[in-house]
């Protein structure tokens, strides 16, 4: 079960999503289909409660929305984007460990 922390975004709202001042926003893209995504989304749920009010954690499933994944240049998934006032700042392509994400992400948090 996922987190109420995570986000679920679509093409419609990823750019009010990630825009938004305040914490940096971690889009995790990620597909139906791919098993990696499916591993570290508990992982993802964890971070979401453990890191909210630092972090918010949200969730794009590329095959709704292509368009945005296209331009953010995913090419493969799952690929974790942290949004800084809305600019990509940190990339994070593949399942990682949950030390190796919050490392990846310590010093926005």
């Amino acid at each position: 079960m996922a987190s109420e922390n995570v986000t679920i975004l679509s093409d419609e709202n990823f750019s009010d999503t990630i825009s938004e001042k305040g914490e940096p926003v971690l889009v995790d893209f990620w597909a139906e289909w791919c098993g990696p995504c499916k591993m570290i989304a508990p992982i993802l749920d964890e971070i979401a409660d453990e890191q909210a009010g630092s972090v918010r954690i949200a969730k794009l499933n590329v095959d709704d929305a292509p368009d945005t994944a296209r331009q953010y240049e995913v090419m493969s998934i799952p690929t974790m984007i942290l949004f800084k006032d809305g600019e990509p700042v940190k990339k994070i392509v593949g399942a990682k460990p949950k030390a190796a994400i919050l490392g990846e992400l310590a010093e926005y948090l």
